[in-house]
């Protein structure tokens, strides 16, 4: 489902994007396809449980990636009561990427804070960022729990770091971007109606 060149109408477009999140693929470590509503459940469970025993998300990207993950620190700080955080405070970045590599900069802060039973959200629209991958490897290590979000190619080095992957089929970075934000947004808003007991 590529769909990513011809009309730009917006009735056109909005069409293509239902299509894409309808394809939606969820799997877990092993490449097993989990459903969406069951890739969506287990990511909520596992965040149910990080919160019960007070252990932190972290969230990265690059770009545009870098905007989701920071909106979804602040949904899931806000409205799931998660200890989230980003890692893009530029001086602590530049430092990291000075002295260990941009490809280094995650994995070398998350080596610093990352505890056992914590979670990364790594999002990646390609899924080929090497600082991503490097970081997603490093919270495996740690004994941590990896979700990843990525799109273009099915078989991108991303989509099997993780314990749940959700990729898009999509190469237009308006609809991976936009679709891995409207994922995550849409587990904040599932939380935000159990908090309010609808």
């Amino acid at each position: 489902m590529r769909m990513d060149n011809g009309d730009l109408s917006l009735n056109v477009r909005a069409a293509q994007f239902q299509a894409l999140l309808d394809a939606c693929v969820f799997t877990d470590a092993t490449g097993l396809l989990l459903g969406i509503e069951n890739g969506i459940q287990r990511a909520m469970q596992y965040l149910r449980t990080l919160r019960e025993k007070g252990n932190r998300v972290y969230l990265i990207g690059n770009g545009g990636s870098a905007g989701v993950a920071s909106h979804t620190a602040t949904d899931f700080m806000n409205v799931v009561k998660l200890r989230a955080h980003t890692l893009h405070d530029s001086s602590i970045l530049t430092c990291m990427t000075n002295d260990y590599g941009y490809e280094n900069a995650f994995a070398r802060m998350l080596a610093q804070v990352v505890a056992e039973g914590d979670a990364l959200i790594a999002i990646s629209s390609s899924g080929k960022s090497l600082n991503i991958r490097n970081a997603a490897s490093t919270v495996k290590q740690m004994g941590g729990y990896v979700i990843t979000l990525s799109g273009f190619d099915r078989g991108n080095p991303l989509r099997s770091q993780g314990d749940l992957n959700i990729w898009l089929d999509s190469t237009d970075y308006g609809f991976v971007e936009i679709g891995h934000q409207f994922v995550l947004h849409n587990i904040a808003d599932r939380f935000g109606r159990e908090g309010k007991g609808s």
